[in-house]
């Protein structure tokens, strides 16, 4: 199972239309919570902003662990999934700090001019911005891809996922 080079993870995350961050955190009651929403990859960080009422901002100012994944639907299937604590850059109500990184956000998922009208029309919606660092001693960056035409079709599984013949004998005797 290839993995994506740097460069390739780069690439990736800068593509435009994006694909959506799929970002899990933990409720209250200890429950996932997965939410699809908008991202942008600046300054060596996934970036992402809840609304002032959401519950996924909620659940990280209270818990900042989270789980990202952002992949495609087509081939080669390129996935990107990280873990880690999610870092507060700015709370809600200091919106005019970032603005125009909210407004880079929304041109990756619609044209210039609804981006501009959407982030005019919710201008006195506060919002928080978070951010993820796709490399660090506390986060878990796991990348990987279909194999590529000139690559292994075998290496379309990561290894752990084949089972040896003692094992595919104990299962085929009922004993595994």
């Amino acid at each position: 199972m290839p993995i994506l080079t740097n460069l390739e993870i780069e690439n990736f995350l800068h593509e435009d239309p994006a694909p959506l961050l799929r970002l899990a955190t933990i409720d209250k009651d200890g429950m996932p919570r997965n939410v699809p929403i908008w991202f942008i990859y600046d300054e060596g960080m996934i970036k992402f902003t809840p609304r002032a009422n959401s519950v996924f901002l909620h659940n990280l100012l209270r818990d900042p662990r989270c789980a990202m994944t952002i992949d495609e639907a087509v081939l080669p299937y390129r996935k990107v999934t990280l873990q880690g604590q999610a870092r507060l850059l700015f709370g809600t109500g200091n919106d005019d700090a970032w603005r125009d990184l909210y407004r880079d956000i929304a041109k990756r998922y619609v044209e210039d001019q609804a981006a501009e009208d959407y982030v005019t029309n919710t201008i006195d919606q506060p919002r928080a911005l978070f951010g993820l660092p796709l490399h660090g001693d506390d986060v878990k960056t796991v990348t990987w891809r279909m194999p590529l035409e000139d690559e292994d079709p075998t290496g379309i599984w990561h290894r752990r996922y084949y089972l040896d013949n003692t094992i595919m004998a104990n299962i085929a005797d009922g004993k595994g």
